[in-house]
């Protein structure tokens, strides 16, 4: 007897193979057939007649380490059919990290992690892993955090990380990876990552290569002079070329400034995979990003820490050379910026930056410092996006592009926190199998369902999933291809989507008629 049976649906078992009629029967955690159930019992039956199962979707790079742990539900990503996400992005988390050094790092990422309890430990992968396993509604899987390295390596300082420094992070890197890792990830606009070399990276690379992980890489914007080629695309096909490491493309996509052009991104990547580079690439189908206000600060600011950070902010010296350092940030307009996370004065959330600081009758540049100062640090933006539609739909086009290649797979970059978080948190899984699908026409469903369940488990090591078949877990989604789209909006992005009316993760039912049953079932994977 089977604990639950999917009977009636159109299965896509995540191959790109071609959608058959069957019913799935679960046992446990486990898919254990897939036929015709005719003649077969079952505890639990869902009718999903005119429906398509497919394996639960996984997101490829997501910013909730600390939103998990505040609020284990995780409705945003979970009603979106997302069964399993890859923590630890752009280096930017916890693990492995001292008590001391968790508490600096809990402080300084909270604009883009949230706050989450002070008491964890994260001393270790194992100890990081501990903290979500069957405790949050999704799957969760941990790359090493770059930046958590060089902490426990070097402190929170521009030092070079070499000698018995760096044997002492490549030790940490092993045992995180012997410990369940998936492999290594940086973020080369963020800090203390920033102040690395390409050399620094190779030789962690060598180890992550060792291990058959993989180097996720947010591309290297700040200290271009410490990177190969002056960082960018170059440093990472390099780092991937010298150490030999499989080398992961953080949401590389078009923006306002390059749309239609997507044979220009990919040129370098490309002529580096015909040269042997193992190359994967994810992104996410809206025109602009999100991230956290203090990564705005020149690099020199960063040096030393919250505690330091604060202390030059108040500094009227220091203030004046900080407010100078935007004037060289060509990454982030500030008249571009609209506040999306203010914990203290969540009236002022949907502002944006020009708007406050004329309010304020003060610059933009030393609103910016008084904002960073009255939230602690904790405060969120998102950039607006462009006013031009045939933009918008030439930049959606290219993503439907990008995403038709066989080395694609989707990463919301979703950073859930307050009032009006950037609509990719809610909507960017529907948004591609629904609402782009049916506009573009670009790819079959089969195809798409590859790209978003198969290929990241397949880059990301995470065995037994990604796919429908006897034998493997039962992270399942069952939508409804014709009705399934989003609705968050960078107006109103709180909005959940409609047509995904049950969300299976490890054989229990975690969404059933697009409401969150309460169950946290997720596993820290692979």
């Amino acid at each position: 007897m089977f604990d639950l049976l999917i009977k009636n649906g159109i299965v896509i078992d995540g191959s790109g193979q071609t959608r058959i009629q069957a019913d799935i029967g679960i046992i446990g955690e486990k898919i254990t057939f897939i036929g015709d159930s005719t003649g077969k019992d079952s505890n639990e039956v869902i009718n999903a007649k005119g429906l398509i199962v497919s394996p639960g979707f996984i997101d490829a790079h997501a910013h909730h380490d600390g939103v998990l742990l505040n609020n284990p539900q995780h409705a945003s990503s979970l009603r979106q059919g997302v069964t399993t996400e890859i923590l630890g992005q752009d280096g930017l988390s916890y693990a492995p990290l001292s008590s001391e050094n968790y508490k600096i790092q809990r402080k300084y990422l909270s604009g883009i992690l949230g706050m989450p309890p002070e008491n964890l430990d994260m001393s270790s992968v194992s100890a990081f892993r501990a903290n979500y396993h069957k405790k949050v509604s999704v799957n969760t899987a941990y790359p090493v955090s770059h930046g958590a390295l060089r902490m426990e390596s070097v402190g929170f300082y521009d030092k070079p990380l070499v000698g018995k420094e760096l044997d002492h992070a490549k030790i940490l890197l092993k045992e995180g990876l012997d410990q369940g890792s998936v492999g290594l990830a940086t973020g080369m606009s963020y800090h203390p990552n920033a102040w690395s070399t390409t050399e620094e990276l190779v030789e962690l690379c060598k180890v992550v290569r060792q291990n058959n992980g993989v180097y996720i890489t947010h591309l290297r914007d700040v200290n271009p002079d410490r990177g190969f080629g002056g960082g960018g695309v170059p440093e990472a096909l390099e780092i991937g070329r010298r150490s030999g490491v499989r080398v992961h493309f953080s949401h590389t996509r078009t923006t306002a400034e390059n749309a239609g052009q997507v044979s220009k991104v990919l040129e370098l990547i490309d002529k580096a995979k015909n040269e042997g580079v193992n190359c994967t690439l994810e992104l996410y189908p809206y025109p602009t990003g999100s991230s956290f206000l203090l990564s705005n600060l020149p690099s020199w600011a960063h040096e030393g820490g919250p505690k330091d950070i604060l202390e030059r902010l108040n500094d009227k010296n220091s203030r004046s050379k900080i407010i100078e350092g935007f004037r060289f940030n060509k990454r982030r307009r500030m008249d571009q910026l609209l506040l999306s996370y203010l914990p203290k004065n969540p009236e002022l959330e949907g502002m944006t930056v020009a708007q406050l600081s004329e309010l304020r009758g003060v610059s933009m540049g030393d609103l910016i410092c008084d904002l960073l100062v009255e939230q602690d640090l904790q405060v969120g933006f998102w950039q607006i996006p462009p006013q031009s539609i045939s933009i918008w739909r030439q930049i959606s086009r290219d993503a439907m592009e990008f995403l038709s290649r066989p080395d694609y797979m989707i990463g919301s970059d979703s950073i859930p926190l307050g009032s009006v978080p950037h609509p990719r948190a809610y909507g960017t899984f529907p948004r591609f199998v629904g609402r782009l699908r049916r506009q573009f026409n670009v790819m079959s469903l089969e195809q798409m369902i590859q790209r978003i369940a198969n290929n990241p488990a397949k880059t990301f090591n995470l065995s037994g999933r990604g796919l429908l078949k006897e034998g493997y877990f039962a992270d399942i989604v069952i939508f409804d291809e014709d009705k399934i789209i989003d609705t968050a909006t960078y107006d109103d992005s709180k909005q959940f989507p409609v047509g995904i009316p049950y969300v299976i993760v490890n054989g229990s039912i975690a969404v059933k008629d697009e409401v969150c049953t309460g169950v946290f079932s997720g596993q820290a994977v692979p």
